[in-house]
């Protein structure tokens, strides 16, 4: 399925479920196959299983893969685990076309990334928040504050067009989490939103995201 609100709001394409390795694939193919006309997308996908490693990934950070797949990328960051009941939406974004008058470097790129999952957990009542040095959001308060809800990582090639993105956890089986050293993180605490007492459609919380994504990123005149 495919929606669009205007030429300069990027187009939303809904993958379903499917294997990492087979969005990873098509990820670089559209990529490589962009020109300066081809429109913006926002892939939201949900994957079975799956750790995946970043360029700078220490292979010993999975602790233990329990037969779940481990993939190398070409994304920035450590290792992360993907599967059922997270939402994840990759950013198939041509950032200098987009943003011709105020040109987006990488770092606010991450930026209003990370806002858009603030704004979405605030949508449910939730508060999340930024740690220096720690791409991500965490909770900010209450019996899990500092646990990682939501991980970004992104690959920036140099004609500034990105792919990669964004995971937030709604409804997971958190165990995998504790199998590897999440982002390269020894012990580092991980929850969803139901565990924090929100109980929500996922494809409730991929609207959300998405919107607030398109709301953000979005080119301006």
């Amino acid at each position: 399925m495919q929606t669009s609100t205007s030429s300069t709001t990027p187009l939303v394409l809904h993958r379903g479920l499917e294997p990492y390795q087979q969005t990873f694939d098509a990820m670089r193919a559209f990529t490589d196959a962009r020109d300066a006309n081809t429109p913006n997308e926002f892939w939201i996908v949900e994957h079975p299983p799956v750790f995946t490693l970043g360029l700078g990934a220490d292979q010993s950070h999975v602790l233990a893969a329990h037969d779940i797949p481990v993939v190398q990328t070409d994304r920035g960051g450590e290792v992360t685990y993907h599967g059922p009941g997270q939402v994840v939406i990759y950013l198939m974004m041509d950032l200098r076309r987009s943003h011709p008058k105020a040109r987006l470097f990488a770092r606010e790129f991450v930026h209003q990334i990370e806002q858009a999952v603030i704004n979405t957990l605030a949508a449910y009542n939730l508060d999340g928040e930024r740690k220096e040095g720690a791409p991500g959001i965490y909770v900010s308060h209450g019996p899990f504050k500092g646990a990682k809800i939501a991980a970004l990582g992104l690959k920036v090639r140099g004609n500034g067009c990105t792919y990669h993105g964004v995971s937030l956890n709604v409804d997971m089986d958190l165990a995998p989490f504790s199998w590897i050293n999440p982002c390269g993180y020894a012990g580092l605490a991980t929850v969803d939103m139901k565990t924090l007492g929100i109980q929500v459609p996922l494809a409730d919380v991929q609207q959300t995201l998405a919107q607030q994504l398109q709301d953000l990123l979005s080119a301006t005149d």
